[in-house]
């Protein structure tokens, strides 16, 4: 009898050792919603509603009660567990790794600026340009009106610092990229570490994130305001950190201080000619912390454009994270006012089984839609064939197509480099490209140098004769690329691609087949 006695308590010091050790990499338990206090037929119509919002289109979604996964959802091709480009949520992280470094003695947010770049001072520093500090950036108060133009250049910081500073600093918010740019300049400056290093032990790792990886500038800069990429489930464990006061498994990962500070309003950012009734709607005008802002309902969440959101709610320990594509940011947040919050009850109720099973069953079902087919030869009237391009904005050269027996239909786009793309239909066919799709931030030299192949999913279709459509779906990012191929003879052919920024805009390109 002691003996089982003593196999049951060794095997229970290895489970819970186990346990801990989950716990430690960023395990998040998984429960029901019912037995958290939410509704499964409320996140189930928060998916229908998001479905039906013109505009919007959803890549990933998890919800966290009481510090438990009650529904994680993905768009195919799109995962949970992918990495997804962030944008502007980007700024809550290096807001993190700035409070971070206050707490370990390398700065102080009366820091002036200048200080820290003495050999990229213009040649005539403005009271205002002396005066500004880490504070001004980190609230978006630096007095620089408009934002001076600074990515197009091997070294960003000099054309930062020449931009004039018109207005006191602390004292009007201009929302830009440049100030955590800066800061995250700094923090390299007085910890010999990107941002992306400098998280990695005191952050992503005990979270438990592991697959991140952050765009850099010429200068082997992190670029501070976007550029991290992580996945939605990793977004979700961020937002559980804060929501639970910097703290996570026991260890103070972030001092709760800065957590208060970087999340509560420290500058009224809503322009004084909005209306009263429109400041109170607008979750852009309930005030701004640290690269956090502040949402209605006591809410804060980061905010990426295109619709990357965290949203922490305190008073519903609950936290929202999403990804997508859409170009009416407030229109989704109201999906989760309408739709989430009202399903949150203050206590655990009575299990739903059918409700349950719905749920699931409606998130396995989620899919992007890929592209519609008819019959063509264009396969067979460009395999083979290799087409020199005529000169472009996209710097592409020549475009080869192949049909092998034995491996799917792809072609080859060559710039500098050649890139392949395999194609395959019906659905989505998974990829790998080094070859960096669109981008809001395109004008950002080579930030998105360096960085892993990317991810994609391709669809195929033939909409026309002698023509052929690749969508390509960057399913670690935004963005999605439609390109569409014309034989208009036996030896030419018209491409058209999305611009790199503007993807409503088209980039048409002849093509004549090489001798």
């Amino acid at each position: 009898m002691k003996r089982i006695v003593f196999i049951v308590c060794v095997l229970c010091h290895i489970a819970c050792v186990f346990g801990q050790a989950k716990n430690d990499a960023g395990f998040l338990p998984v429960s029901t919603p019912e037995a958290q206090g939410v509704s499964s037929v409320g996140i189930a119509a928060f998916l229908d509603g998001a479905k039906e919002l013109t505009g919007l289109e959803m890549h990933g979604f998890v919800l966290l009660r009481h510090g438990k996964t009650i529904a994680k959802a993905a768009w195919k091709p799109y995962e949970t567990s992918n990495k997804h480009t962030l944008y502007s949520v980007s700024k809550s992280f290096t807001a993190t790794a700035i409070g971070l470094a206050i707490h370990d003695g390398k700065l102080k947010l009366s820091d002036k600026v200048i200080s820290f770049f003495p050999d990229d001072l213009p040649g005539n520093i403005s009271p205002y340009l002396a005066q500004l500090c880490i504070r001004d950036l980190l609230t978006m108060t630096m007095g620089q009106n408009p934002e001076p133009a600074y990515t197009g250049f091997d070294n960003w910081v000099k054309p930062a610092l020449a931009g004039p500073v018109i207005n006191e600093p602390g004292t009007r918010f201009l929302y830009n990229n440049l100030g955590p740019f800066l800061l995250s300049a700094i923090l390299q400056k007085v910890t010999g570490q990107k941002i992306i290093d400098y998280l990695r032990p005191g952050l992503f790792e005990p979270l438990g994130i592991t697959d991140v990886d952050y765009e850099t500038n010429p200068q082997g800069i992190n670029v501070g305001g976007y550029g991290l990429r992580l996945s939605v489930e990793s977004m979700a464990k961020f937002g559980q950190l804060y929501l639970q006061k910097g703290k996570w498994n026991g260890r103070q990962l972030i001092p709760e201080d800065w957590v208060t500070e970087a999340t509560k309003i420290q500058i009224d950012q809503g322009p004084s000619w909005v209306p009263a009734a429109a400041k109170q709607t607008s979750d852009w005008s309930q005030g701004y912390g640290y690269f956090f802002w502040r949402c209605n309902h006591n809410a804060y969440r980061a905010d990426g454009a295109m619709g990357q959101f965290i949203v922490v709610m305190p008073e519903q320990d609950a936290v929202v994270a999403i990804t997508s594509n859409t170009s009416d940011m407030q229109a989704e947040l109201n999906l989760v006012w309408k739709y989430l919050l009202p399903a949150m009850k203050s206590a655990a109720l009575p299990e739903n089984p059918a409700a349950q099973a719905g749920l699931k069953k409606k998130i396995a079902a989620l899919k992007l839609p890929g592209l519609q087919s008819v019959k063509s030869e264009v396969e067979y009237e460009l395999t083979g064939k290799t087409f020199a391009l005529e000169n472009n904005p996209l710097k592409l050269q020549k475009i080869s197509f192949w049909l092998d027996i034995d491996s799917p239909w792809k072609f080859i786009l060559t710039d500098s480099t050649e890139h392949s793309f395999t194609m395959g239909e019906p659905g989505f066919v998974d990829g790998l490209t080094d070859m960096p799709g669109p981008s809001l931030t395109a004008g950002a030299k080579n930030s998105q140098q360096g960085l892993a192949p990317f991810k994609i999913a391709i669809s195929t279709g033939f909409s026309r004769p002698h023509t052929i459509d690749f969508m390509v779906r960057y399913v670690e990012s935004v963005h999605t690329q439609l390109y569409r191929i014309t034989a208009t003879g036996k030896e030419e052919i018209v491409l058209e691609i999305p611009d790199a920024i503007d993807t409503k805009k088209k980039v048409v390109i002849k093509g004549t087949l090489v001798k």
